[in-house]
């Protein structure tokens, strides 16, 4: 690898796509972006040039990243809407892939998820299964890393948490709340992607913070670190859905899926693993008590906002 050698970074005006192209950039490196939201509002001056993803021109896709060393994939969607699927997500990839290999991408780094798996009844997870399966049969150099939960200053899930037990006079967790999640900083994923797309063997990680938590234990942590009382009960999950869809609802957006309480309740954010980030949620949540929650971050307005910068604490 050379200092002088591109990197190409999907979604660098977002999210976790952000962090990647920042240690990239302060690594020296020549980054480009690919993105639906070529003329977002971002943080880098300048410094990261943007494409359009051109699902729909593989050539013109291929083109851009001609001259690009390592790929850095975070592109998928959080849920089936009129606007966007899995279907399409998984397709795209696909198209993505390809002309990575086409352009003579020499590696790949893609974000996935913990426990995917082609035989899940899940989409998601059985979508995230598809393409890994895709990357290893490419023939290309491959890191994946599958992350659990991803928490920062642009962060949603947490971040809601929070906004619910501010707002809300009480907190409703699915069944008995026991299910396990293992929540990773933004920018403990991104330093992991940096240094894997450094290296050229072929690798699957699962990307996973210090902290394991129950989805009861980790609201009432939040509850407490914001220092919110708050009562936090159990219901049935077809009732925390139905409240769910009222509340998304009236905030014009998509709180939560029946996918994402059945993939949580499955427990298919846990796995038996070492932790492969450092920061502790319990710790950043803390640093963060102040403003934490204080306004709801609305998925579907980033999707249909092309221009605004994201949101952080």
């Amino acid at each position: 690898m050379t200092d002088k050698a591109v990197h190409a970074v999907t979604g660098a005006f977002g999210y976790s796509g952000k962090y990647i192209a920042g240690r990239l950039l302060n690594k020296g490196r020549t980054v480009i972006t690919l993105t639906n939201s070529p003329n977002r509002s971002n943080e880098f001056e300048g410094q990261v040039s943007a494409f359009p993803f051109n699902f729909d021109d593989p050539e013109a896709l291929t083109r851009v990243l001609e001259g690009a060393e390592v790929l850095y994939n975070t592109y998928w969607v959080r849920f089936n809407h009129k606007l966007f699927t899995y279907a399409d997500a998984v397709r795209n990839t696909l198209i993505l892939f390809e002309a990575a290999k086409a352009a003579g991408v020499e590696r790949v780094v893609h974000v996935s998820i913990t426990n995917p798996s082609e035989t899940s009844s899940l989409e998601y997870f059985r979508g995230k299964a598809r393409l890994e399966r895709a990357l290893r049969e490419s023939g290309m150099s491959y890191a994946i890393l599958r992350p659990a939960v991803l928490f920062g200053k642009e962060d949603i899930l947490i971040n809601n948490i929070a906004w619910a037990l501010r707002h809300l006079p009480v907190f409703g967790v699915f069944g008995d709340g026991r299910y396990k999640l293992q929540p990773i900083y933004v920018d403990d994923l991104a330093e992991l992607s940096v240094r894997l797309g450094e290296r050229r063997e072929k690798i699957v990680i699962d990307a996973i913070g210090p902290e394991t938590f129950s989805y009861r234990e980790l609201v009432e942590t939040i509850a407490h670190l914001i220092r919110v009382r708050r009562r936090i009960v159990s219901v049935p999950p077809w009732a925390g859905y139905l409240a769910g869809r009222v509340l998304g609802y009236l905030m014009r957006d998509v709180l939560i899926t029946r996918e994402e309480i059945e993939g949580l309740m499955a427990n298919r954010l846990y796995v038996d693993a070492p932790p492969a980030g450092r920061t502790k949620l319990t710790g950043w949540v803390k640093k963060h008590a102040a403003t934490l929650g204080l306004s709801y971050r609305n998925e579907l307005a980033r999707r249909t906002d092309r221009l605004s910068e994201y949101a952080g604490n």
